[in-house]
């Protein structure tokens, strides 16, 4: 089963009268990476949420936020009022010896460093976020799965139409490439014969025949064509096969496959030499430019 690295999930739960809301998002990467954001009371969570970023994803840039939603301000934070008082007194005596007037406003001062800090949970305060946030992780990613999961579906159609067009390219290059012996073969007689009319001399069939043999030696197609036919079979074969221990990373295997395609194609194209062949040839590159482009996407 094939899934897209794009995805969204979100989930959220109540802790001790403390909402904790999960947003997950995952956009294609080359390999796994994390973007984790928690509030400074949940951060000794980060490397548990990670593993469990790890053990569901393979592969995507993962951006993970938790986010507290309408807590009492009591339960998350302490204000030392020493460290208020103090600066406050200092606010005073400034204010009085430049004298200035005015109220104090003690809402601006809370942001100062030092002043607001983060109630850390105790030890059981923390194991009940860390169950509750893990809980609500993972059915945030039991949804990011399944929009990946049906984004992976159209991915894999729209591959599979790729695959299906280079094989229809390819059935007309096996049907053109017989012709294109034979004539070359009329071709060259032609020619030699007009050189030769005016001295009067005959062509030697034997060497017609043995410039032919090297001519299809050096254009022969039929072991590039048969391999980019066994890279589409592996190719389909990935996209549709279920999850095995050698496939888990289906992405990186279409990518590695898709360039051997396009290895072949481009060695077809630099053999032929015909015309038709040619323009084959073009039609098929398009297919796998396009197929190179969509497994970027896959996990």
């Amino acid at each position: 089963m094939m899934n897209s690295m794009t995805g969204y999930g979100e989930a959220d739960g109540e802790v001790n009268d403390v909402t904790y809301a999960v947003e997950i998002k995952t956009v294609n990467n080359r390999y796994f990476k994390t973007a984790i954001r928690l509030p400074e009371t949940t951060a000794f969570l980060e490397e548990d949420i990670e593993k469990l970023l790890r053990k569901n994803l393979s592969r995507g840039t993962v951006n993970y936020v938790l986010r507290l939603r309408s807590p009492s301000a009591g339960a998350l934070f302490n204000i030392d009022e020493t460290a208020l008082r103090a600066v406050v007194g200092k606010l005073s005596r400034i204010a009085s010896s430049a004298d200035i007037s005015g109220a104090i406003d003690i809402g601006g001062l809370l942001g100062l460093p030092g002043i607001l800090a983060p109630v850390p949970p105790d030890e059981e305060e923390a194991r009940q976020i860390k169950n509750a946030v893990l809980g609500i992780t993972q059915k945030a990613l039991e949804k990011l799965k399944q929009m990946r999961a049906a984004e992976g579906a159209a991915l894999a159609a729209d591959l599979d139409g790729h695959c299906t067009a280079i094989k229809q390219y390819l059935e007309q290059i096996c049907a053109r490439n017989p012709v294109v012996l034979q004539e070359y073969a009329k071709r060259l007689k032609k020619r030699v014969d007009e050189l030769l009319t005016d001295v009067e001399l005959k062509l030697d069939e034997e060497s017609l025949a043995r410039e032919v043999a090297v001519f299809a030696e050096r254009s022969d197609i039929s072991e590039e064509i048969a391999r980019l036919d066994s890279h589409l079979e592996q190719f389909t074969e990935s996209c549709q096969g279920p999850p095995t221990p050698a496939n888990t990373q289906v992405g990186r295997r279409l990518e590695f496959i898709s360039q051997e395609m396009l290895r072949e194609a481009n060695t077809i194209a630099s053999k032929a030499s015909d015309s038709e062949i040619t323009r084959r040839v073009v039609d098929i590159k398009c297919c796998i430019d396009r197929i190179k482009e969509q497994v970027q996407n896959v996990e």
